[in-house]
């Protein structure tokens, strides 16, 4: 337990609660527990917080719209389409922009949130991802973030088409014709979401029942879970003095998290602001109302949408006929297989991980990304696969803006789409091993003090020392390599788990995971004596 006390304008309500509630110290308790303090942790607070905002934002703007796709002739305050035939939906988008105060703030607010949720909530998985935080017990939280970012995608997409002006439209015609391209029930699927050929009269409707209600309460649920989870197991820490597997150090809850946090949710609120007030974003203005007959030059979707928006764009023209049937591989593999891939993987990432490695424990510290050298390794090439994909969703602006070929550009990221990762994989590794032999060597050999020594026979040499504390146990955070237990014992016998082609294979793995370690050891002339430090407080874990 925390060895902080809460004043006593604190703890008399508490104990108010406590008393009414039943809750046995429930909230008393909770007010002291512990936060360990690093700034990359702030980054899935930063997607917490935009959430909040995407609901308040959101709510505002649901006073006015009109998800409908009735035809009208719009009248407003816009001249320039005035007189203009368009859905209800469209013109009560731009009444909210141009006729409701503040009504273009609180939809750019809006949009500039859903980008900053869903960049955080990625840069957030690769912290967790690069440290090993989805390590047992938190293989669930891990899943739940998947299945969080996943939905952001949809809602946004939901989101970004409900206006119904041109490039939103443009969007739903490439979601109409992958849910088409899908064999068997792709058809169904598709008359099932649009209620009749495309773009027909439901389609805005609802989309916004599930952007409203549908996928915000599904991760709403999911922001819950998340946090009681995490809150139950304890926060995973950085590997720092003080810092064990057995006990969590850093702030308690009341004051110091509560203020920091209060305090990066006005500025993240501010940062948005300023952006929805000087910034911006998706003019729906300029592109005037859907008109399946027209598509503006150089659309292009929201950045987390961009990884598919690639991958269709570089894929080749590869259709299949048989028995009366098409099957549309140019678009159906472009939808299902990029994001098949990388999701999947993350998926099973933690379990495969666990299996390769026989790596059963409980994990609360993080561990450096370059001591996991496959991890971080295969980490890189999933990111430079999603980002070549991203950058391939440009490729006529790309062509346009530096004057190259578009034909030259999309044969480009069809090559590099295969060897980038690759590449990536191994220059990682072989960067994770150079830094894990540096680290070796500050701790057999000490750091250069800049101070130079002469012997007495007239040689010149630098003076080294030993690294300071808190860094000495950053380094020696490093866990070498078990040796893996032998296939067979000394009568031949094979172990439990080697035997048959998954035994075989889990063995060959596991030795690629672990042959080129690097260990990372103390040794005799560089240990200190352990320097007294003041925890601000510490939880121990149950």
């Amino acid at each position: 337990m925390s060895e902080a006390t809460a004043p006593k304008a604190v703890e008399a309500p508490l104990t108010f609660l406590d008393d009414r509630l039943g809750s046995t110290t429930f909230f008393k308790r909770n007010m002291k527990k512990v936060f360990p303090d690093h700034w990359s942790f702030m980054l899935g607070e930063i997607a917490l917080y935009s959430f909040i905002i995407l609901l308040l934002t959101g709510t505002f703007l649901t006073l006015w719209f009109q998800p409908s796709m009735t035809e009208t002739v719009y009248d407003g305050s816009y001249t320039k389409l005035q007189g203009v035939k368009m859905s209800e939906a469209y013109a009560s988008t731009l009444h909210i922009t141009f006729d409701v105060r503040g009504g273009l703030l609180m939809r750019q607010i809006h949009h500039w949130a859903a980008i900053l949720f869903m960049a955080s909530i990625l840069a957030h998985m690769l912290r967790v991802f690069f440290t090993g935080a989805y390590r047992k017990p938190r293989e669930l939280n891990w899943l739940i973030g998947i299945g969080m970012f996943t939905l952001g995608m949809l809602e946004g997409l939901f989101g970004y088409s409900l206006p119904d002006d041109l490039l939103s439209g443009t969007g739903l015609r490439i979601t109409q014709g992958v849910a088409e391209s899908i064999p068997v029930v792709g058809t169904y699927i598709y008359m099932f979401l649009f209620g009749g050929e495309f773009p027909g009269q439901d389609i805005v409707p609802r989309l916004y029942m599930l952007h409203i209600l549908l996928i915000p309460g599904l991760l709403l649920g999911m922001v819950t879970a998340h946090m009681m989870i995490m809150w139950v197991q304890k926060h995973t820490a950085m590997p720092v003095k003080n810092q064990t597997e057995q006990q969590v150090y850093g702030y308690p809850f009341y004051p110091v998290f509560m203020a920091k946090t209060g305090a990066y949710f006005l500025f993240t609120f501010g940062v948005l602001a300023l952006l929805g007030a000087f910034a911006q974003i998706n003019p729906i203005w300029l592109f005037g109302p859907y008109d399946p007959g027209a598509i503006s030059s150089g659309s292009q979707p929201d950045w987390y949408m961009g990884v598919l928006e690639g991958a269709l764009r570089i894929m080749p023209n590869w259709e299949v006929s048989a028995w009366g049937h098409t099957v549309s591989f140019n678009v159906l593999i472009p939808a299902l297989v990029p994001l098949g891939i990388v999701f999947g993987g993350a998926a099973a990432w933690p379990f495969v991980e666990q299996w390769v490695t026989g790596d059963k424990r409980h994990h609360h510290v993080n561990e450096r990304p370059r001591n996991a050298p496959v991890r971080t390794a295969t980490g890189i090439a999933a990111v430079t696969f999603y980002g070549l994909l991203w950058v391939a969703g440009a490729n006529d602006v790309i062509a346009d803006k530096f004057h190259v070929s578009l034909f030259a550009t999309t044969w480009f990221f069809r090559v590099t789409f295969f060897l980038g990762p690759i590449v990536a994989f191994i220059v990682t590794k072989r960067i994770c091993l150079g830094l894990q032999r540096k680290d070796a060597d500050v701790i057999g050999h000490g750091v250069e003090a800049g101070v130079i020594m002469m012997s007495p026979d007239g040689k010149f040499s630098e003076r080294h020392e030993a690294p300071r504390d808190e860094e000495r146990h950053v380094l020696l955070s490093k866990e070498n390599t078990r040796p893996e237990a032998p296939a067979r014992d000394a009568k031949g016998i094979p172990a439990p788990g080697t035997k048959g082609p998954i035994g075989h294979l889990r063995s060959r793995l596991n030795r690629a995971w672990t042959f080129d370690d690097i260990p990372v050891e103390e040794h005799p002339h560089g240990e200190q004596a352990e320097i007294e430090g003041g925890a601000t407080s510490h939880e121990v874990r149950h």
